[in-house]
């Protein structure tokens, strides 16, 4: 099924490729055999989120990196009781959550702030600021140089607040010794020495998500980092998706070579072959991310979508663009489910929940918990519920948000088709939550076209994989004869008139979910909130405290 290439002779398995997966939720490194394709072992470790405030999401960059060893270690572990040389490991890739900001002082190694969390909402006043002195107060004002929208999702604004809000990182920025990147630099800087000579690198699909690289030129742009304010100095050398950038220098991997990085979900396009035009792929993970690969061609959508690179597999390579769209909260939507509302144990508890109704018993789920993303990109909707009614059950609630995922999809597939022309005639997908078969199925019924999962589900890390391997002076893939994988077909199973009545519903949910939070300078103040509240008759305000709290006692029992 897999051509390998004329690489190094090595052990029963052939030459093997080793991918780090680090993910919002979780970190994880694979192992595959360059002959089939196949994960031989892997180990995964959970990474922690803090919240610290609310809508702020951080990690600890250094249990990121931590993380990231430690599956090193145990994995090479595995393939010793497996009886499989570590040193037939020819290359190593990396595939990260993306926007994630760290920063770091380059003089003693040390970040400087918690990891900045791609999902993390902080920037709203940031934007505001920014959006207040642009031409027109046109949040695409810089599209055209970078493919997005001025919003708190991408890297600039995250590194932009830092700089005007932890005093450390202003003095260590003054003194000349400030580095910023995304995850993948900051593990590349780390496992290539660090502070021994350590390589400040990332990739195009990388640099593009940061509102700093121009999308034509793939360089750091004068006139965007004038326009944030970034002081260039800060900003690592960008490098094509897959080449040697550096060898690891410390561990059992001493010497392999780190020859890919593509961001997860350009990794995931590259893990299910989705290598020409008018291919598209769906990640369903804490996030949704869709894909569609437009070529060497560079679409600007006037639909919501956000233009990037979908990758540069090798330093003379040809630059392949796709148009993305970005959804914050699927399954993520999930664990809130299980978290804060108790609904379910686990979050595989939510697929036979959801199977135990026939419908949502008409509830609509919008789970605008810090905003949309694509297509509206609104930091003022929140998370809502319609429908509910005295019947309503945990169990509708439950099928509610598997729809929410489904529905946020179709909205991306419209626009993707408004702006491309182009009507998909299958939906390629992936990540964690594809597991769930009455997802998928729904997700057919409500976009209207054939899903397909592949049955090797390791897409992200595989695309990673893919880049290191097949890199010069690696060789051990050759992407041009690889097959498509294995897959499982989930076909649409309702009528189109009951597909659109089910559509224009979620249409009216997401515009009931707009401007809940109001800018910064026309929230009420202490006075404003008492005269609010002290307006409200009290008979009132009881009584919706009492069903508020009826309704989440009603939903949990009946789960």
């Amino acid at each position: 099924m897999w051509s390998s290439a004329n690489g190094p002779v090595s052990g029963k398995h052939g030459p093997l490729v080793g991918a780090v997966d680090q993910g919002t939720s979780s970190t994880r490194f694979l192992v595959f055999s360059a002959g089939t394709g196949e994960v031989l072992t892997y180990h995964q470790e959970e990474v922690a989120q803090l919240y610290p405030q609310e809508g702020w999401v951080e990690q600890d960059s250094t249990e990121l990196l931590k993380t990231v060893l430690t599956c090193i270690d145990k994995t090479v572990e595995n393939l010793r009781s497996l009886e499989i040389d570590p040193a037939d490991i020819k290359a190593v890739g990396i595939t990260n959550q993306r926007e994630t900001t760290i920063v770091w002082d380059k003089t003693t190694g040390q970040p400087l702030y918690n990891a900045i969390v791609w999902l993390d909402a902080r920037t709203a006043s940031t934007v505001e600021a920014i959006l207040k002195v642009t031409p027109g107060q046109n949040k695409d004002y810089v599209k055209d140089l970078c493919g997005l929208p001025i919003t708190t999702y991408f890297s600039a604004l995250k590194l932009r607040w830092l700089l005007d809000n932890v005093k450390e990182v202003q003095e260590v920025a003054g003194r000349g010794n400030l580095l910023f990147g995304t995850v993948d630099t900051w593990l590349l800087w780390n496992l290539t020495g660090g502070l021994e000579g350590g390589l400040h690198v990332t990739d195009v699909t990388n640099a593009s998500r940061t509102m700093l690289m121009n999308i034509k030129t793939l360089n750091w742009d004068a006139n965007l980092c004038k326009f944030f304010n970034i002081p260039m100095a800060v900003l690592p050398e960008i490098r094509s998706s897959s080449e040697i950038y550096g060898y690891i220098t410390k561990g059992p991997l001493l010497g392999v070579p780190i020859s890919g990085v593509l961001g997860d979900q350009q990794a995931a396009l590259v893990g299910q072959m989705c290598l020409s035009r008018g291919q598209a792929k769906n990640t369903y993970g804490t996030g949704c991310f869709l894909l569609y690969n437009t070529g060497t061609q560079i679409v600007q959508s006037e639909h919501g979508l956000l233009t990037t690179i979908a990758y540069k597999l090798g330093k003379n390579a040809e630059t392949i663009y796709a148009l993305e769209g970005s959804v914050a909260i699927a399954g993520a939507a999930v664990r809130w489910l299980r978290d804060n509302l108790n609904i379910i144990k686990t979050s595989a508890d939510i697929e036979p929940l959801a199977m135990s109704v026939k419908d949502s018993g008409g509830v609509y789920f919008v789970p605008a918990f810090s905003g949309l993303f694509a297509p509206y990109w609104r930091t003022d909707a929140r998370g809502t519920i319609c429908g509910l009614t005295q019947g309503s059950t945990g169990a509708h609630l439950a099928r509610a948000v598997l729809e929410a995922v489904c529905f946020q999809t179709r909205e991306i597939l419209d626009s993707m088709q408004k702006d491309s022309g182009i009507v998909l005639n299958k939906l390629q997908v992936d990540g964690g939550m594809t597991s769930n078969n009455t997802l998928l199925q729904l997700q057919a019924d409500l976009a209207g076209v054939p899903v397909v999962r592949p049955s090797m589900t390791e897409t992200t890390a595989l695309g990673a994989a893919m880049a290191a391997g097949a890199a010069e002076g690696i060789g051990v893939w050759d992407l041009t004869k690889l097959k498509p994988l294995t897959t499982d077909d989930f076909t649409p199973a309702i009528m189109p008139e009951e597909r659109e009545q089910r559509y224009e519903r979620w249409c009216m949910a997401v515009k009931r979910c707009m401007d809940w939070e109001l800018p910064r300078d026309k929230q009420p103040g202490p006075d404003q909130e008492h005269r609010l509240l002290s307006s409200v008759p009290p008979s009132l305000f009881l009584a919706s405290s009492f069903l508020m709290l009826m309704v989440a006692r009603h939903l949990n029992k009946s789960s």
